[in-house]
């Protein structure tokens, strides 16, 4: 109580530094770093290979160009011009959204276990979530120069997304802070190895 006030007081910095917060009491930070990087990393992987072989099938295209267009996202038309710097340059943008993608899914997942109990579900209706916010929010706000729409690459974009983005994230997420199904997340104790689910 706050003296002479009536009203619960808030604690010295002291007291509040103390108070562990009931969504993070069994998620230390060594889990939420490996379900962040694994997510990231096999979600790039994945939406990479798939990048290659669906614009090799539907354009012709080889990955030089299919990265230097990513890379056109911050460098713009020069990006084309840059041989195999700026796909460099295209590759690790690519990486940056797989890593960022990930960390928020994890991130919002130890607000919301019901993401990671039903990971299958919810990681992909996150995939076509993250697919329709860089299609339709970030590209357009890039430097990316417009290109006709392609059904056969708008629905692997989609279907894509769903299987090789959002699943792996959400499965990386239940993999290393548990279910969130009523399991303590256990078993991820510093260096302890969490159980397999």
């Amino acid at each position: 109580m706050v003296p002479g006030s009536g009203l619960p007081g808030r604690g010295t910095a002291a007291q509040i530094r103390g108070r562990k917060d009931p969504h993070f009491m069994s998620i230390d930070r060594n889990s939420l770093g490996r379900a962040i990087l694994v997510g990231g990393l096999a979600a790039g992987i994945l939406d990479a290979i798939d990048a290659v072989v669906a614009f090799k099938v539907v354009l012709g295209f080889d990955p030089i160009p299919i990265y230097q267009f990513v890379a056109s996202g911050m460098l713009g038309p020069s990006a084309f011009a840059g041989g195999i710097a700026t796909a460099g340059v295209g590759v690790g943008v690519h990486f940056l959204i797989a890593f960022s993608a990930a960390a928020l899914f994890v991130l919002a997942s130890t607000r919301l276990p019901l993401l990671r109990e039903r990971h299958l579900a919810a990681g992909a209706v996150y995939g076509v979530g993250v697919y329709l916010f860089m299609n339709h929010v970030v590209i357009p706000l890039s430097l990316i120069p417009p290109s006709p729409f392609s059904l056969p690459l708008f629905l692997n974009g989609v279907l894509g997304h769903a299987a090789l983005v959002g699943i792996p994230i959400a499965w990386a997420a239940r993999r290393y802070l548990g279910t969130g199904a009523g399991e303590p997340a256990a078993a991820f104790d510093g260096d302890a190895h969490p159980s397999r689910a």
